[in-house]
């Protein structure tokens, strides 16, 4: 028997539980289906949020041959026989085959170069889907010529729909007496993956014997995900799970855990530069001012392993992961942009004051664009105060140092400056 995951596969658009945004009355992809133009795109967004599903879909709303290929496992011989045989079904003016890659951020350059002729000749139209920043893994020639669509978690709303159309449409489960009791669990550990829920609740459900009847609650869920933990982890399941443990072993401080759960990582495959992707966001993001060093050397950990490769990159992971654990941390920076963000989204664009205005032309000067700015170079310690903020929000402070050495010595010299104009200064 197939996977629940697999039997729940929705045969049309209107089967599709989430994605409204993408989907909904007036969703981009909705129009698109519509008007039967379908342009090479990628579906950009984390595992388990129906990206396969919604390939398969349009392909079945179009009409369209579909081929699929696997990054992990293809290569460019693959790539090559699959345009050959989409360019072979193509009739007179017959629309392009749909050829979708899983996880195509996985594909090497030479890979990727290899689709292009096909997609600018429309001999194809890709779909791609992929878990990661498509600007990084993606090469610029071949994005160019995709539209790039963001998919998203599940929310609890749509995941108890998910359920439900589980237990009364899949003839297996209809055939069992289910009854979820709790939810919070189920919701819980799927984490906004549909696959992952429907993997849950199929667990669930044949560990009770063929006449019993289910009841599914919180404490069953908790007893049943700690027996086979493990078993999930080995098939990636948990895949984002131990990057969030390792994450958040670094950002509290324990090296040997860190180091632990990069070795989960390493053991089970995991792409060595979407590791070092997340340290050098964790440098910033956790460690920032406290040590600007981080950044630097998380950094540099992204161009060795991009250059090495691995096993040896498990060493560099491994000091990195080391180093950024044991450093001071700090969350300012990243809580200055989350305040200035917030600012905005309230305020909207506030008029930028006069003097910090360029003024290229005469009518511009005449208006007072650029009048009276201070140049802070022409006084001493190249300083001088003046109002940077709109007027609206002037005073109002984003960014607060945090309590570390070096942001200690950062607020000293800020109070010597501003003289209590911003917030703690």
């Amino acid at each position: 028997m197939q996977p629940l995951a697999e039997r729940m596969r929705p045969l049309s658009i209107d089967q599709y539980i989430g994605q409204e945004e993408l989907l909904g009355p007036q969703g981009a992809l909705r129009k698109v289906i519509e008007t039967q133009r379908l342009p090479s795109m990628i579906f950009w967004g984390p595992p388990g949020v129906g990206k396969t599903s919604l390939a398969k879909l349009l392909a079945h709303s179009s009409g369209r041959q579909f081929y699929e290929l696997s990054a992990i496992n293809s290569g460019v011989k693959d790539v090559r026989e699959a345009i050959t045989s989409a360019d072979k079904q193509r009739f007179f003016d017959t629309v392009s085959p749909i050829l979708f890659i899983d996880e195509i951020h996985r594909f090497s350059k030479s890979q990727q170069d290899a689709l292009l002729g096909a997609v600018e000749k429309g001999t194809i139209t890709l779909i791609g889907a992929t878990t990661e920043n498509p600007s990084f893994e993606i090469i610029s020639a071949l994005l160019s010529r995709c539209q790039v669509y963001t998919l998203k978690h599940f929310d609890k709303k749509h995941l108890l729909q998910m359920l439900d159309k589980a237990i009364t449409t899949d003839a297996y489960l209809k055939s069992k007496n289910i009854e979820i009791v709790e939810s919070e669990a189920l919701l819980k550990y799927s984490s906004g993956d549909g696959r992952k829920l429907y993997n849950v609740l199929e667990l669930l459900v044949n560990g009770f014997d063929e006449n019993e009847d289910v009841k599914i609650t919180d404490k069953l869920v908790e007893q049943s995900i700690q027996q086979n933990l493990a078993i999930y982890d080995k098939s990636g399941e948990y895949h984002y799970d131990i990057v969030s443990a390792y994450i958040k072993s670094i950002r509290g401080s324990d090296p040997n855990a860190a180091v632990y759960y990069l070795a989960r990582m390493v053991e089970g495959g995991e792409d060595p530069k979407f590791i070092a992707r997340r340290l050098v966001i964790l440098a910033s993001e956790d460690i920032g001012l406290a040590n600007p060093n981080a950044l630097l050397m998380a950094n540099n950990c992204f161009d060795a392993v991009h250059k090495i490769g691995m096993p040896e990159s498990r060493i560099i992971l491994s000091q990195c992961s080391i180093y950024l654990a044991q450093s001071q941390k700090s969350n300012s920076a990243y809580v200055a942009i989350n305040n200035a963000q917030e600012e905005v989204r309230k305020t909207g664009n506030l008029s930028i004051p006069l003097h910090l205005r360029n003024a290229p032309t005469k009518l511009m000067k005449q208006l007072d664009y650029g009048k009276n700015y201070q140049y802070s170079h022409d006084y001493e310690n190249n300083f001088i105060q003046q109002e940077f903020l709109p007027e609206d929000i002037s005073g109002k402070a984003f960014y607060e140092p945090g309590i570390n050495d070096t942001e200690n010595r950062i607020l000293k010299a800020l109070k010597a400056l501003w003289k209590g104009k911003y917030g703690s200064y």
